[in-house]
């Protein structure tokens, strides 16, 4: 297996690194999926599917799954790979919960993940409008599984545990990247502290539902982090109790965010999965185009997660 670079020259930052083949000839077919597009966008509700153009939304629209953007679309961070913008939030609609619960209906979901900006001008994140949230949804929508996938509230393990104790059958949060990169990748967020916020979400879920409620959380592949630095990160996130990992290839969303410095081969990704299920996941997903929200239906259902 090629080994991951410890970092790139000048001459990779400073150009343009040509997509490869296995991105570009993915293509994403939605045109069978008209209506639920149409709902979307008519319903004054923001979705990452959609606004990010997720190379996978295609494949979760088919199989009855969405993800919600909760809290707006002004961001209180500025991470190196993100496009969302970044200023002063407005104040939070208090219809939203109720609304994303009608629009899970009428679009006749079987999945729902919830995910948001960072809100670090709210007193606790935003975690109560994540937890309203879910709770509208199970309660407008029972048997609808709800994956969140939450910031790290600043670590605030209150918060942490309000969603929780909302029922979600998955409690997401990525750690994106690798620890040493955290200063250009995400420059607001600390590592230890993302996984003391998954560490306290898989005691408390377990302590209220029992063995089967999961911890998920994502790592993006081609910043300039080297094998060795993911080993590490494996287990680590293995030791704060998450059961689901998801291995993505970073795509520059735009040329104000951090450059692609490698694209990682598919084999790659294959032979990094094997590795870091070798760790003690209960679930991975590893390929270029997979993202954090990759067939969140299907682990709901392998793992047969059931909330009450």
């Amino acid at each position: 297996m090629a080994r991951f670079s410890k970092r790139v020259g000048r001459e990779v930052l400073e150009g343009h690194l040509r997509l490869p083949p296995w991105i570009t000839q993915e293509r994403v077919k939605l045109g069978e999926l008209h209506t639920m597009k149409a709902g979307l966008r008519t319903s004054g509700l923001h979705t990452v599917c959609e606004e990010a153009r997720c190379p996978n939304r295609a494949h979760c629209f088919s199989q009855g799954t969405a993800t919600f953007l909760l809290m707006g679309e002004v961001c209180t961070r500025a991470c190196g790979f993100c496009s969302i913008q970044s200023g002063q939030p407005r104040t939070l609609d208090p219809r939203e919960p109720q609304e994303t619960a009608a629009r899970v209906a009428a679009l006749g979901l079987r999945f729902a993940v919830l995910t948001s900006v960072n809100r670090d001008d709210l007193p606790d994140g935003g975690a109560a409008h994540f937890a309203e949230t879910v709770l509208a949804i199970r309660h407008r929508n029972p048997g609808v599984g709800v994956e969140v996938l939450v910031p790290d509230f600043l670590g605030d393990l209150e918060a942490v545990a309000r969603v929780v104790a909302a029922g979600p059958a998955v409690f997401n949060h990525n750690t994106e990247t690798v620890p040493s990169l955290y200063p250009e990748v995400r420059p607001a967020g600390k590592f230890e502290r993302s996984l003391r916020v998954l560490a306290h979400a898989k005691e408390m879920g377990r302590a209220l539902y029992g063995d089967g409620f999961r911890t998920k959380s994502g790592l993006m592949l081609g910043l300039g982090e080297t094998e060795a630095e993911l080993l590490i990160t494996f287990e680590a996130l293995v030791k704060a109790g998450v059961d689901i990992l998801t291995l993505g290839q970073y795509l520059r969303p735009t040329r104000r965010q951090l450059p692609v410095r490698r694209y990682v081969p598919p084999e790659e990704f294959a032979e990094l999965g094997a590795k870091a299920k070798a760790f003690g996941f209960a679930t991975v997903y590893a390929g270029p185009l997979v993202r954090s929200s990759f067939n969140a239906h299907e682990v709901a259902a392998m793992e047969g997660i059931s909330i009450a």
